[in-house]
């Protein structure tokens, strides 16, 4: 069984609530990121995905 560490909950955290929508602004404070570019740089897959979706 493969554990899950603190980081992987904090990413995995992070992840569902931008596929709920959240705004990537209150994302990034709430996981304490200097700046918005830091969140886009590690979710930006997600943000990607949803804009795919969003065109179907």
């Amino acid at each position: 069984m493969n554990q899950i560490t603190m980081h992987g909950l904090r990413h995995i955290h992070a992840s569902v609530i931008l596929y709920k929508k959240v705004d990537i602004n209150y994302v990034s404070e709430r996981l304490g990121h200097s700046n918005i570019k830091t969140t886009y740089k590690c979710y930006s897959y997600v943000i990607k995905e949803l804009r795919v979706e969003t065109r179907n």
